[in-house]
């Protein structure tokens, strides 16, 4: 295919249909004309003949043309991207990397039977063909390809240009993030089997169609390397919406902590902690933390959402876990579980994330015998019930990181402090650790439950748990439970009994299977068991 002067006049008169325009939401009418460039060159590059055709260099060879095309490859977090020819509001990177991550946890519990295949991640019941996983992994793959374009086409010719710099170290982080968040879900925790198959690594567009996976070490290994080369090319941040040498050290603890090296996690938070530029919210500002991720002192990185791309009830994040009545499907709620841990302190701050849906009476409703719970942390940027621009990193999370490396360390009172800076922020001030172990804990158990009520609802706790080589217990009355009703449920009893759904890190079921579609094309890649 050929981007030639025909195709150039096709772009400009379909930009025209204001149907279509709506659709990308472009910011200016230039960044809409250049991305929709970028995209197609993307897709047909090796088919671009130099004399009529613009090509992906001439469009990397202006700063200009180089921050569109690396603001696309942020684009396709958020986007609805049409997938084996068809455009599906229910596909999205970020709705699915939520859904894939928290539904299967013992955060979030499912109020009914449902056609959309977020139900698998509930069930555990996955399969090759589900919709979600699929798009998911075609989508990631589209990232890294459209960094793999910007990283060869400037790296072509090496630059000390800052704005160039940061905007290469942009590619190198998302690559990173976009590998490693793949690793997690596809693939065995590292510190479960390291030698265990991960997934492929498209370190190139070059790179050979059909290619085996490497392993799990080799994966997180890549991601070091990019999330290293990142944190030294970006030192002229664009904001919070972009990636920045804060957000590559954020990464790079997290990765570092999910491998259990210690010290290089907690090293990692310090750097962060100690920049001086962001700052932990207080119980006046943590409530609009997650409605005003863009304006907020704790935010590192955020996928940005304008109020053009509210996605409403249909497709939007916030859709599935929260409603006013009419804005979303409301139909997976906070559980008894999470609720349990948080109820020893009904003056934490962070119950209000947590919004119970009330009867006339003033009592809790409840739907299909399982209470209301929404959770809000994707809802109320610029008002509306379904908007938000969902944080990635943010400082919380470095205290914790550094928290729970020290607890492995053994410095069970530099963990505690670390907890104790977020209790202090979040209406907590009364009940400190102050370096003291609770009897019958363990710091870490401490800086565990710390790190699930503070990061409920934003894609942690089945990695926290598995990763720690702990044993997630689902067996609490939810259509997760295979082969049962509520009329089986007596629901004035803790269940018990359901082996089913307490499910051990070794598990095969607590990863997804490898999309038919990769495994039918490429057959060098091995499916999970």
């Amino acid at each position: 295919m050929k981007v030639n002067v025909t195709t150039m006049k096709k772009i400009f008169m379909l930009s025209e249909n204001h149907a279509f325009l709506k659709m990308i939401k472009s910011k200016t009418y230039y960044l809409f004309v250049v991305s929709l460039c970028v995209i197609l060159l993307n897709s047909c590059i090796k088919d671009v003949s130099p004399s009529d055709a613009i090509t992906t260099e001439t469009l990397t060879s202006t700063t200009a043309g180089l921050t569109t095309a690396v603001n696309g490859a942020y684009a396709l977090f958020k986007d609805h991207v049409e997938f084996n020819g068809t455009a599906d509001d229910n596909n999205m990177y970020l709705r699915q990397y939520f859904q894939l991550s928290d539904f299967a946890s013992d955060d979030i519990v499912c109020a009914q039977v449902t056609e959309d295949p977020l139900f698998y991640s509930f069930s555990l019941a996955h399969t090759p063909t589900q919709t979600n996983t699929r798009y998911f992994w075609y989508i990631s793959y589209k990232i890294i390809s459209d960094c793999n374009t910007v990283i060869e086409a400037v790296e072509k010719e090496p630059t000390d240009d800052a704005d160039r710099k940061q905007l290469l170290g942009e590619c190198y982080f998302l690559r990173a993030f976009a590998h490693f968040n793949l690793v997690r879900l596809f693939a065995m925790p590292y510190t479960e089997d390291k030698s265990a198959p991960g997934i492929i690594l498209r370190t190139s567009n070059s790179d050979p169609s059909v290619k085996a996976r490497s392993t799990v070490e080799e994966v997180y290994q890549q991601v070091i390397a990019d999330a290293l080369k990142a944190e030294d090319l970006m030192n002229k941040p664009r904001g919070v919406e972009y990636a920045s040498k804060e957000a590559a050290e954020a990464l790079l603890s997290r990765v570092y902590l999910y491998m259990d090296d210690d010290k290089d996690a907690a090293a990692y938070a310090t750097k962060v902690i100690n920049s001086g530029k962001f700052e932990l919210t207080n119980t006046n500002t943590f409530p609009n933390m997650f409605a005003n991720a863009m304006g907020s002192s704790e935010t590192i990185f955020c996928i940005a959402f304008t109020a053009n791309e509210d996605y409403g009830k249909f497709g939007s994040i916030a859709s599935m876990v929260y409603s006013d009545g009419n804005s979303g499907w409301g139909e997976e709620f906070a559980t008894s579980s999470i609720r349990d841990l948080m109820s020893a302190h009904p003056e934490d701050i962070r119950w209000k994330y947590i919004v119970p849906l009330k009867d006339d009476n003033g009592d809790i409703d409840t739907k299909n015998g399982i209470p209301i719970y929404y959770i809000s942390k994707f809802s109320f940027q610029d008002g509306s019930p379904t908007l938000s621009s969902p944080i990635m990193f943010r400082l919380a999370e470095m205290y914790l990181n550094r928290s729970e490396a020290e607890a492995k360390m053994g410095d069970a009172q530099s963990a505690l402090n670390d907890v104790d800076a977020i209790r202090k922020k979040r209406g907590l001030q009364n009940s400190l650790y102050n370096g003291v172990v609770p009897n019958g804990s363990t710091a870490l158990e401490v800086v565990l439950n710390e790190r699930r009520i503070e990061l409920a609802f934003e894609g942690h706790r089945t990695f926290d748990v598995y990763r720690n080589k702990m044993v997630m217990d689902r067996t609490y009355w939810g259509y997760h439970l295979p082969g049962l009703k509520e009329t089986d449920i007596d629901l004035s009893k803790a269940p018990t009994g359901y082996a089913n759904m307490i499910i051990q890190p070794t598990d095969s079921r607590i990863i997804y299977y490898i999309p038919i579609d990769e495994i039918q094309s490429n057959d060098l890649c091995t499916q999970n068991p």
